[in-house]
């Protein structure tokens, strides 16, 4: 007989004899309950619950007792391991439920048994430690399971060797492959039919889906309900995914396996290979038309360019010429049969790409570091989002800390085609009042001049010298996130203070936030990435420092296409979209202060147009209720006495 959910939560419940410290949170119980309920009817819920609710062991335990098949989707990896390596199995074991679990990842997080052959007969490798790190993913692969990277510490998850030992969408030879009855992937998704509850992510959930892969897109039919967590990333996953896209890597990465393929196949395809360097030449010098990463330039701007229409003629002329070569060689060898679709693929994207205009979608160029991505993103993706919906009947669960401003819900609807939803929210049960501060400073200059950065970082300092270290500095750009790191350095020295300075981009995210809990009195300095699923709790953090207000830049080409269309009908832009979307970043920045019911500290967010702005009353009230403060000595103060009850007036 399946307990009731009052039973698990309850105090002197299922949860509180396992679990040391716990209690029952009304929050907590009401969302396991709407869960519960949006399961039986098969119906639609939007659930918010703040931190340190419990959502997840809310949603767990109603899925688990429901009795049907889930899958669960997050919006990172870190949280996909933890629900599988920990949160799971906990609560099937306090419920002794007997549901199977399975996790289920891309393909490029599984070694692949094809690329890892043809890499080691390649003998050819970007890095020094190369050689060193696939001697292990060799010996790795003969031993594993799963095949799953994670799993192989040993070798760091940024190195060069990833790429070349396992498959992508576009290089899996499928059924045609040699080693397909030990794949790693199909062995993965195997485990997941077969399981009650499926772990996936948002990425691998939308690619299979849009792409009908089989995966995810195999397992939906089968399913009673699927839960999003993390559900605020969605409506820019779902972009990505309901869009198209042609990148300078997937070029690279095609002359590259044409030259392996070449080597084991075709040894005598001289011309064929001389062919693929230079489709890999003509990608890299695309890329090299832009002198800058990180930038961003619609269709237009770049068009407008000679240079980068000749170097994108040429690419393209390049991979023309592969095909023809390709033509006479496809048949040597399913490999090579395999190169031929995807270059021919690909010329067919780039050709969309350039000459297929759509007033529902924005065309658009991304630079990376070491890429480029031709875009076209759907402006909207509610109707798309919807048909997804009006399949099979099943619940669709999502849920996330921050989904509403001040508990409207009605952006996050439109975004993804919800109107119809149930929407449910509940407060954190955090004693922000007595637990924290927002702290606003005074005669800060306007955010978008010279000297701003330089004033954040003087409004810093003392802060972070009465805290101790233990700060995030979080900024809305890498480049004032570089500038603050100069300044701060020269400020500390000033003031001899001996804080470790870390800095997004030094070590991976997971390597400085373990460096940054064990060094126990670091200032950490980030950009984006760090403004969401970064769980710091107790004296190591204490003070988050938020430079300005997280408003989209307004020449983003997706996002003034975006502004464009709805000031078209008529509409305001900037309170239904822009103000919206900067106030949800907002909560997850600022959520990154208080996390479990002990933690004290500041919240400082320098923009003075919170206090200056009509729209900075609808902001900070979206925030949780904090004692607010403009008076840097009680801030001060209070930092230097978190135990203590301090005056702080009221903003």
């Amino acid at each position: 007989m399946r307990p009731d959910l009052l039973e698990v939560f309850g105090d002197g419940g299922l949860l509180s004899r396992a679990i040391p410290g716990y209690r029952l949170r009304t929050q907590q119980l009401e969302m396991a309950q709407a869960v519960a309920a949006a399961i039986e009817e098969t119906s639609v819920l939007i659930a918010e619950a703040g931190t340190g609710t419990g959502k997840t062991f809310a949603y767990l335990v109603a899925a688990l007792l429901s009795g049907g098949k889930v899958i669960i989707s997050t919006g990172t990896k870190t949280l996909q391991d933890q629900l599988y390596d920990r949160d799971i199995p906990l609560v099937r074991s306090v419920l002794a439920a007997p549901v199977t679990v399975s996790l289920l990842k891309g393909r490029a997080n599984y070694v692949c048994h094809y690329h890892l052959e043809r890499a080691k007969s390649d003998g050819r490798f970007l890095s020094r430690d190369d050689p060193v790190h696939l001697a292990r993913i060799d010996s790795f692969a003969r031993t594993s399971l799963s095949g799953d990277r994670s799993a192989l510490a040993d070798v760091p998850e940024d190195a060069p060797i990833w790429p070349m030992v396992t498959s992508t969408r576009d290089n899996c030879l499928g059924g045609e492959c040699p080693h397909h009855s030990k794949c790693f992937v199909l062995e993965a998704r195997k485990q997941a039919l077969e399981a009650d509850v499926v772990v996936v992510n948002h990425h691998l959930f939308f690619a299979d889906v849009v792409l009908r892969d089989e995966g995810v897109g195999e397992l939906l039919p089968a399913c009673n309900t699927v839960i999003f967590d993390e559900a605020h990333q969605l409506p820019e996953t779902a972009s990505l995914f309901f869009g198209d896209h042609v990148s300078t890597n997937q070029l690279v990465e095609l002359g590259r396996d044409i030259r392996l393929e070449v080597a084991a196949d075709a040894g005598d395809a001289a011309a064929l290979q001389e062919q693929a360097q230079a489709v890999e030449k003509a990608a890299r010098d695309l890329r090299l038309q832009f002198a800058r990463d990180s930038e961003r330039r619609t269709h237009e701007q770049v068009f407008a360019d000679a240079d980068f229409v000749a170097a994108l003629d040429h690419a393209s002329g390049e991979l023309q010429e592969l095909i023809e070569h390709l033509d006479a060689h496809a048949a040597r060898s399913e490999g090579l049969h395999q190169c031929w679709e995807r270059a021919t693929m690909l010329a067919d994207a780039l050709q969309r790409w350039r000459n297929q205009a759509d007033a529902d979608h924005v065309r658009w160029v991304e630079v990376f570091a070491s890429s480029l991505r031709l875009n076209s993103t759907p402006l909207s993706v509610a109707d798309v989002f919807r048909n997804q919906l009006s399949g099979h009947p099943k619940a669709w669960i999502f849920t996330s800390a921050t989904l509403s401003v001040r508990q409207d819900f009605s952006h996050y609807q439109q975004q993804m085609g919800l109107e119809d939803a149930v929407t449910r929210s509940w407060d954190s049960p955090f004693d922000y009042q007595n637990q924290s501060v927002l702290f606003v400073p005074e005669e800060m200059p306007d955010p978008n001049s010279a000297a701003y950065t330089e004033a954040v970082v003087s409004t810093s300092l003392p802060l972070i010298e009465a805290a101790g270290g233990h700060a995030f500095l979080l900024f809305t750009s890498l480049r004032a996130m570089r500038e603050a790191k100069h300044l701060l350095v020269a400020g500390m020295q000033e003031r001899a203070l001996d804080f470790p300075l870390l800095m997004q981009g030094d070590a991976s995210r997971s390597e400085l936030l373990e460096r940054f809990r064990e060094l126990g009195n670091a200032v950490l300095l980030g950009s984006q990435s760090f403004w969401e699923g970064v769980d710091v709790r107790g004296e190591a953090l204490s003070l988050v420092i938020i430079d300005r207000l997280p408003f989209a830049p307004p020449d983003d080409p997706v996002l003034a296409a975006r502004i464009a269309k709805i000031n078209r009908e008529g509409r305001n832009a900037f309170m239904e979209y822009q103000l919206p979307e900067a106030v949800i970043s907002l909560r997850q920045g600022a959520g990154r202060l208080i996390r479990d019911e002990r933690d004290r500290g500041v919240l400082v967010i320098c923009d003075p147009r919170l206090i200056s702005k009509p729209y900075g009353r609808r902001i900070w009230q979206s925030l949780p209720p904090m004692r607010r403060s403009r008076n840097a000595d009680e801030v001060c103060d209070f930092l230097r006495n978190p135990e203590r009850e301090s005056d702080t007036a009221g903003a």
